[in-house]
């Protein structure tokens, strides 16, 4: 059992730098529900 399992997750990348659905990826491997992934873009 880690961390993440069975934790809800809030997922906001960045459009220069790590974009939301390449988190998403990486946060479905450790068991966690995403609920939420977006990028944004930081001015």
């Amino acid at each position: 059992m880690g961390k993440f399992d069975g934790k809800k997750v809030v997922i906001i990348g960045d459009r220069d730098g790590i974009p939301g659905p390449a988190i998403e990826e990486c946060i479905k491997t450790t068991g966690a529900d995403v609920v939420f992934s977006s990028t944004e873009c930081f001015v």
